[in-house]
């Protein structure tokens, strides 16, 4: 019986899985061909790979960076050995290949999803005719903002807040365009925030997840990546740390997708201190396939299976959940093996 209960649940979260994967697919055509679109980089699999492409990285001081919407830009740092201080480029895919990278003064740029806006903390900018223009303020709804900031593409922004009270370890709050007017922010659930120095949100496009870094005890080492899935109803499922491979005994933050959501970014490092006693922060980009977040969440989604009970002779539905708690419920049915999806709609019988 217990074999059966599990091929059922695992049918399910297969085809739970390959609809989700199926519904967020986006198209290359307006992107740089895959070949170059990474600078020629071997893509990674379910495991992390350092990301320090020669082109934008020839000494291995390369720190991270972010796409454009279409991928025809690519916006990026390097700091220490000669770079005493943190330096920022840009770098364009004109006439099919990578030019020369420029230094920039547009900082930890992140993009509108239609490509129009740049926006990073309290400024943004438009894109004309001629590139961006100058930095605009985004209004006092932002005026606590503090480490990260994404944009769903209803115009929704979800940010790090620098909290003035309380245990002073900050939060993500969220701020929606309601009649042309930005709401005052928003706290999210405990479900987001709990534990320590929250930050780094990074919400998906059509805000079916969230995903942000934080400490938390029973962590994997300093800051870990989690994500969150919204449920059915609107609320936020529990935090699921994002995994071994990801999360390590140093600090994890700043995960994001790419914009053509075949990878997920993030950032690894430690703080290091100075001959001064002051800190320094080293740390790398690396990247993994994006399947892993389709992965976590199949089993994050609730199940309901059914099946003939040799015991009682009827019928018993397990209703479990992503804690890997359930319930049972017993009807005087008498018939095959049944799955149900979470929205009760009958999936299989056999």
């Amino acid at each position: 019986m217990k074999k059966i209960y599990f091929i059922l649940t695992l049918v399910f979260a297969l085809f739970l899985n390959a609809c989700n994967t199926n519904k967020q697919k986006p198209t290359d055509t307006d992107f740089p061909v895959l070949e170059d679109r990474y600078f020629g980089e071997k893509a990674p699999g379910l495991i992390p790979k350092l990301f320090a492409p020669k082109l934008v990285s020839p000494e291995g001081l390369f720190e991270g960076g972010s796409f454009s919407r279409d991928m025809r830009e690519f916006y990026f740092s390097r700091k220490n050995g000669k770079y005493k201080k943190r330096t920022h480029f840009v770098i364009r895919y004109e006439n099919n290949r990578w030019g020369h990278e420029s230094e920039s003064d547009i900082i930890w740029p992140q993009f509108s999803v239609d490509g129009t806006m740049i926006y990073g903390g309290k400024q943004y900018r438009e894109r004309t005719a001629n590139g961006w223009s100058e930095p605009k303020s985004q209004g006092t709804f932002l005026k606590d903002q503090a480490h990260g900031i994404s944009l769903s593409a209803n115009g929704t922004y979800y940010f790090g807040f620098r909290e003035k009270e309380g245990r002073g370890y900050g939060s993500i709050r969220y701020s929606r365009l309601i009649n042309g007017k930005r709401e005052n922010p928003v706290k999210m659930s405990k479900a987001i925030n709990t534990g320590r120095f929250i930050a780094h949100p990074f919400i998906a496009p059509d805000e079916s997840y969230l995903m942000w870094d934080s400490e938390k005890d029973g962590g994997n080492g300093g800051s870990d990546c989690y994500i969150s899935f919204r449920q059915k109803d609107g609320s936020w499922g529990a935090a699921i740390n994002l995994g071994e491979q990801i999360n390590t005994a140093s600090d994890e933050s700043s995960p994001s997708v790419t914009p053509d959501g075949k990878y997920l970014g993030f950032s690894r490092g430690d703080w290091v201190v100075k001959k001064d006693g002051s800190t320094n922060w080293v740390g790398k980009s690396y990247w993994v396939d994006a399947q892993i977040i389709e992965t976590l969440r199949a089993k994050s989604s609730p199940y309901t299976i059914a099946y003939n009970s040799i015991v009682t002779g009827y019928v018993e539905i397990y209703l479990g959940d992503a804690e890997g708690t359930s319930t049972i419920k017993s009807t005087n049915a008498k018939g095959g093996y049944l799955a149900w999806s979470p929205d009760g709609k009958l999936l299989s019988q056999i």
